[in-house]
Parts: structure tokens; sequence; C-alpha cells
């Protein structure tokens, strides 16, 4: 008995979604201003590694992950027909440091607590914004799912400001 595979399909070429690039430099574009934010962050009252990385890697990690940022790179079926999961372009090297990002606030005693949270949530919208993009690429471009994870990553990262914001002061 003679066995005959059939070819492999190669995978269609890759087209853009409408609007695609100009959402991917907005992501890029909000990830150069949360890291600028994460290193203006006070720095620990005496040199420490968690201060060193907190300065350098978790900056440059976020600022890779939105600049990387792929639609192409998304889940698909292999040819052995399992399902193949995508990363939209952030690497697992990449990934890792952003998911490590709670483990390492514990020691950053010098942040706020308010720190730590905005902390927490650049690197889970960050994260965020790259599963949605492996995940259905062209439902988070074209629904506006990603320029809203943006909008979160900005708001996250806005300038600290001593005070409450006036719309609170009231209620003091």
């Amino acid at each position: 008995m003679t066995i005959a595979y059939l070819p492999t399909p190669s995978d269609p070429p890759y087209e853009p979604w409408a609007g695609e690039s100009e959402v991917l430099a907005e992501a890029a574009v909000a990830g150069r201003r949360a890291a600028a934010w994460i290193r203006s962050l006070p720095a620990p009252p005496a040199p420490s590694s968690v201060g060193t990385w907190l300065a350098t890697t978790l900056p440059e990690t976020v600022e890779a992950a939105t600049a990387s940022l792929d639609p192409a790179q998304c889940d698909r079926m292999g040819p052995d027909g399992r399902l193949i999961e995508g990363n939209a372009g952030v690497d697992a090297g990449t990934a890792s440091t952003l998911a490590i990002v709670p483990c390492v606030l514990s020691d950053a005693d010098w942040l706020t607590a308010d720190q730590h949270l905005r902390l927490l949530a650049v690197a889970s919208v960050v994260t965020g914004i790259a599963r949605l993009l492996a995940d259905d690429a062209g439902t988070a471009i074209l629904h506006g799912q990603v320029i809203r994870m943006c909008a979160t990553l900005d708001h996250a990262t806005r300038p600290d400001t001593p005070g409450l914001a006036p719309e609170f002061e009231h209620k003091l």
C-alpha cells in the first residue's frame, strides 16, 4: 500500500486590516509614553536591583512590546490541524518580563500603592493588547479595542499630581 500525502496548503499572504497601521502606530506611541512615565518614577532611597530593573528593563520591555505588535502573528491552525498560539509579535522573553511585574513590585517598597497599581495596569494592558491582536486582530482593530486599551494605558501612566482630582475634592 502506498500512502501519498497531499501537499500542505501554503498560508495565504497576510492582508492588513483597514486602519491597522494607524492603530499599531498609536500603540507604539502609547507604549513610549508609558515607558517615559515608568522612568519618571522615584528611585529607591538606596541603589537596588529592583530599582534598576524598574528604571531600565521594564520601560524598555513596554516599548519593545508595543513597538513590535504584529497582527499577522495571530492564532492559526498548523499543518497537522493543531492550534498554534500566536504572540502578536511579542516574543516570549518580553511576555515573561511583563508577567513578573506583580512579583517584582513586592520589593519596590519606596513606591506608593497607587504607583504599584498603575505599574500592574501597564503590564496587564500591554499584555492584553498583544493577546487581543493574537486572538482576533480584525475585531481588535476594526472595533477600536486596541485604541481603548491604549487610552487605558495613557490613563494609568498619566503624570503624577499631588492631591485628589478636582472632581473628588468636594467629597472630603
